[in-house]
C-alpha cells in the first residue's frame, strides 16, 4: 500500500520541478530576450536579464540582409512534404507488418531498427554521390526524397505498434459488411488511429525542420537553404552574430512550439497507446 505524501516529500518534489522548469525554460528565454535587444547591447555588461529598450532590429536584418523568408518557406515545404509523405508510407507498410506472417518480416524488422543505430554522417558521401547522378543536388526534391527514405523505418515501427493495438474482429466485421480490406483500413482503422497518425507526422516534421547535415552537404545555393543550413551560416571564422542567430532561433521554434500546442492531447494519447501491446 503506497502510503501519502509527507509535507517535506512534497516539498522536495516542487523545489525540484521548479528547477527542472528554470533549466528548461531559461534557455528558450535568453534566446528570446537577446533576439530583442540591440546589437550593441547583447556584449554588455554587466548582463541585462530584462532590456531597458527592446529593439526589432535583429529581425529587420534577418529579413533584409539574410533573405531568412526563403530559408523558412524552404524549411516549411521540405519538412511538411517529407513528413505527411513518410508518414503515409510507413502507415501501409506498418499495416502489412501488423496484419500478415511472411518469411522476411522478422528481417525487416531488424533492419528497420539497425538503420536508427547508423549515425547519418557515415552515409554522407556515398548519398552525395548518388544524389549527384541523379541530378539531385541542391533540389528541394532530393532533399525531401533523402528525408522520406530517412524517416521511414523508425516511423514503421512506431506505426506498428498502434495496428497491433487495433482489434483484428473491428477491421474483420467491416469486411464482412462488403468493404474491402483496402477500405476497411482507410474507412475504419484510420479514424481510430488519428492520434497515432498525428503523433507519427509530428515526429517526422520535427526530425525534417531541424536536420543539419543532409541539408548541409545537399544544398549549395542561398535559394534552397533551409532554416537550419542558415542558422549554420551566421557562425564564421572569427565571429558569430549573435543577435541574428536568436531572432532566427526563435523563428525556428516557433513552428515546433505550434504544432505541439495545438496537437499535444493526439501526441500523447498516440503515443500512450502505442507503448503498450494489447
Amino acid at each position: 500500500m503506497i502510503g501519502k505524501e509527507t509535507a517535506a516529500g512534497r516539498a522536495v518534489r516542487i523545489v525540484f520541478l521548479v528547477l527542472w522548469l528554470a533549466f528548461t525554460v531559461f534557455p528558450l528565454y535568453w534566446i528570446l530576450i537577446t533576439s530583442l535587444k540591440a546589437p550593441g547591447d547583447i556584449f554588455s555588461f554587466p548582463l541585462a536579464y530584462w532590456p531597458e529598450h527592446f529593439s526589432l532590429e535583429n529581425y529587420r536584418e534577418l529579413f533584409n540582409k539574410a533573405d531568412f523568408g526563403t530559408y523558412l518557406t524552404n524549411s516549411l515545404i521540405v519538412a511538411t512534404v517529407a513528413g505527411a509523405v513518410a508518414t503515409a508510407i510507413s502507415m501501409l507498410s506498418a499495416y502489412v507488418l501488423a496484419r500478415f506472417e511472411f518469411r522476411t518480416k522478422s528481417a525487416l524488422l531488424t533492419a528497420a531498427l539497425v538503420t536508427q543505430m547508423i549515425p547519418a554522417f557515415i552515409a554522407l558521401g556515398p548519398l552525395y554521390l548518388l544524389m549527384t547522378d541523379l541530378k539531385l543536388v541542391d533540389n528541394r526534391l532530393g532533399l525531401i526524397l533523402v528525408y522520406i527514405a530517412v524517416c521511414i523505418p523508425f516511423c514503421t515501427v512506431m506505426l506498428r505498434g498502434f495496428f497491433e493495438n487495433i482489434p483484428d474482429a473491428l477491421e474483420e466485421a467491416a469486411m464482412i459488411d462488403g468493404l474491402s480490406r483496402f477500405s476497411a483500413l482507410f474507412r475504419v482503422l484510420l479514424p481510430v488511429m488519428r492520434p497515432g497518425i498525428v503523433a507519427a507526422f509530428i515526429f517526422n516534421f520535427v526530425n525534417c525542420w531541424n536536420e543539419l547535415f543532409l541539408s548541409v552537404t545537399l544544398m549549395n545555393s542561398d535559394a534552397n537553404k533551409t532554416v537550419p543550413t542558415a542558422l549554420n551560416g551566421f557562425i564564421s571564422s572569427f565571429n558569430i552574430d549573435w543577435g541574428s542567430m536568436s531572432a532566427a532561433a526563435v523563428f525556428t521554434i516557433l513552428p515546433t512550439m505550434v504544432l505541439f500546442a495545438f496537437a499535444s492531447r493526439h501526441i500523447v494519447q498516440g503515443l500512450t497507446s502505442g507503448a503498450v501491446k494489447g
